[in-house]
Parts: structure tokens; C-alpha cells; sequence
């Protein structure tokens, strides 16, 4: 999907009945379920309780193969969406709908209850006192923009960028699956641009920000024949894309060049920190930095922002399977 044609592909609820009847596929779409149906087979296990579930046309594959397991395994579990759009692939899929911000704390002590702390619950001083950790999401399944070779990736051609961010930072394992048209060396190869969600008024500001930055000519997103205007994102936002030359990786960085932009050049987690610290910005298109093995290994809480794993359907029929290095199998393991 393009950064200006974020509304192109088909609503959910026909999506699915094309897949109910069965069309068969060729070409793009076909690699696409492959390694949709490949990824599922690897991470998704029927012990699992939460399940994340992304936006986009390859994840209306990963829905379908999901379902394909049989309502014995779904029904007892819970499909958390990154958007109305993957609302309504599981809805439509009659897998039992969640969401990020209800799942439950693992371990709940209550605050007692005496006279002054009951007043402050009633007056909204003071919680319900409910503490401790959440429930993270045991896996989650979405699709990619463009994905580099330590599997960094951009995402938000289709506008879910926080939601998307959100749900892949509370999973434990975090998957990606694709087509081979977005596995490059390097982000911003043939994707053109870094979508950034942001608050309507700062606009100005932002735009002044990035160009300041070394984005050429960022765009507020437009919603086109299907939309007069700019594109406003299920959290009332807009989308502005922002082209910057290809990002580097830190071992491509030479000499002085910290890869902090001074050189004319950026390294793909020093310029995702930058664009997050602009007032006015919710959430950046980079997903880099950790992945839920790290955060796993550190005994922190939830997941990271990139992928343990991104599946690729090839040309030719294959799956390519990238794996971060901290992970040694692709196989689920409960």
C-alpha cells in the first residue's frame, strides 16, 4: 500500500468472504499467504491466550490461517487488533475479539479500603489500587512496509502505525510476514518515506523539525478520491511521510560519522529516538531497537519493537525465514 493511497485495498468483511470461497491465488498474494500460513504453523501454538493480530493485506492470510485451526483451539483465546480494519478481520473470522488496553494484570494486590482511601477512589485522588504486571500478548502477527537486514522495519503505509507499535511492544514474540518485494539491505531503499503520527496542530512545527533534520519535503498524508483532505488515523491523527536518504546500520557507519544526521547520514535507532522526541509526534514509523528476547533476557516486562522473526514469500515459491540472532529456532516453544 503507498504512503498516499493508505485506503486502496478492500474493506475486511470482503477480504474474508473471498477467502471463505476459496479464490485461488497467484503471484504476490500467493507468496503472501505462504508465508502467512508458514508463520502461523511456527508461532502459534495452542496454549497460547493473547494474540495480537496486525493491519494490512497480508495479515487478512495470517487471520485465515489462524482460523483454519478450528474454533476448539480459538475459542479459548483472545485477538487483540491494531485497528478497525483488523477489528473487523477477526470479527469476521469468529475469533474472540480483545484489546490492548483490557488485558489483565498477572498478579493483583488490592489497596485496603479505609475511609480516606475510599473517598479518594470516589473523588478520583486514588486507582482502585489494583497493581503488579500485565498480561502480555504471547504472540503477534503483522505485516511490513520494508524490513533491513537486522530486521528493522517501516511500517505505517496503512495509517495503524501506533496501535501497530503498541501491540508489538506487548507481545513476547513479535513476527513479521511479507511479500519479497520489502526485504532490502537497508530501510528507505524502495520505501519512499517514514510515516510519523501526529497531533493535527503541530503540523507546521513538525514539518519545520524534519526538514531541519534532513527529510527532503515531508508530506502530510492526503486520503485522496476516498477522502477530501488529510488522512486521520483511528486515534485522530494525522500521517505525515517524511523521505529521508537510505538509513544505516551501525557497523556501516566509518570514521567520525556517529550516524546522528551531522554527516548527512542516519542510523536507523538514532534517527527513530530523534524523530520521537519532537513535540507533536504520538508514534514513528521505525521499529527498531529490541526485540522480546532482549527484553525477556533483561527480566523487563512485554515485548520490543522488532521482530524475532519475518517470514517472506518468494517469487519462486519458497519461504524465506530471517531470525534475530538472539533467537535459535523458529519453532513456537510455550
Amino acid at each position: 500500500m503507498a504512503p498516499g493511497d493508505p485506503i486502496s485495498e478492500p474493506s475486511a468483511p470482503s477480504i474474508v468472504h473471498a477467502l471463505e470461497e476459496q479464490i485461488p491465488l497467484s503471484g504476490i498474494e500467493a507468496a503472501k499467504q505462504r508465508a502467512a500460513f508458514k508463520a502461523v504453523d511456527d508461532h502459534f501454538h495452542p496454549s497460547y491466550k493473547y494474540i495480537g493480530i496486525g493491519s494490512g493485506s497480508t495479515v487478512v492470510y495470517v487471520v485465515q490461517a489462524i482460523a483454519a485451526k478450528g474454533r476448539k483451539i480459538t475459542d479459548g483465546m483472545i485477538f487483540v487488533p491494531t485497528g478497525d480494519q483488523s477489528k473487523q478481520l477477526i470479527i469476521e473470522a469468529g475469533l474472540p475479539l480483545g484489546s490492548i488496553d483490557a488485558l489483565p494484570p498477572v498478579e493483583v494486590s488490592q489497596t485496603k479500603m479505609g475511609g480516606v482511601a475510599a473517598l479518594n477512589v470516589g473523588t478520583g485522588l486514588q486507582d482502585l489500587g489494583l497493581k503488579g504486571k500485565r498480561q502480555s500478548l504471547d504472540v503477534a502477527f503483522d505485516g511490513a512496509d520494508e524490513i533491513d537486514d537486522e530486521l528493522n522495519c517501516i511500517k505505517g503505509g496503512g495509517a495503524c502505525l501506533f496501535q501497530e507499535k503498541l501491540v508489538a511492544s506487548s507481545a513476547k514474540k513479535f513476527i513479521v510476514v511479507a511479500d519479497s518485494r520489502k526485504l532490502q539491505k537497508r530501510l528507505l531503499t524502495k520505501w519512499p518515506t517514514i510515516p510519523i503520527e501526529i497531533a493535527p496542530l503541530s503540523a507546521p512545527t513538525v514539518k519545520r523539525i524534519l526538514i531541519t533534520l534532513g527529510s527532503s519535503d515531508p508530506k502530510i498524508r492526503q486520503g485522496g478520491s476516498a477522502k477530501a483532505g488529510p488522512v486521520v488515523t483511528d486515534n485522530s491523527m494525522w500521517i505525515i511521510d517524511a523521505p529521508f536518504p537510505p538509513l544505516c546500520l551501525k557497523s556501516d557507519l566509518k570514521g567520525h560519522d556517529n550516524g546522528d544526521g551531522e554527516h548527512g547520514t542516519w542510523e536507523v535507532h538514532n534517527l527513530g529516538r530523534r524523530l520521537k522526541r519532537i513535540t507533536g509526534v504520538l508514534e514513528v514509523g521505525l521499529f527498531h531497537g529490541r526485540n522480546g528476547v532482549q527484553v525477556a533476557a533483561a527480566g523487563e516486562e512485554g515485548g520490543g519493537q522488532k521482530p524475532v522473526a519475518a517470514y517472506f514469500g518468494m517469487e519462486n515459491g519458497e519461504v524465506e525465514i530471517r531470525t534475530a540472532k538472539e533467537v535459535h529456532g523458529v519453532k513456537s516453544i510455550p
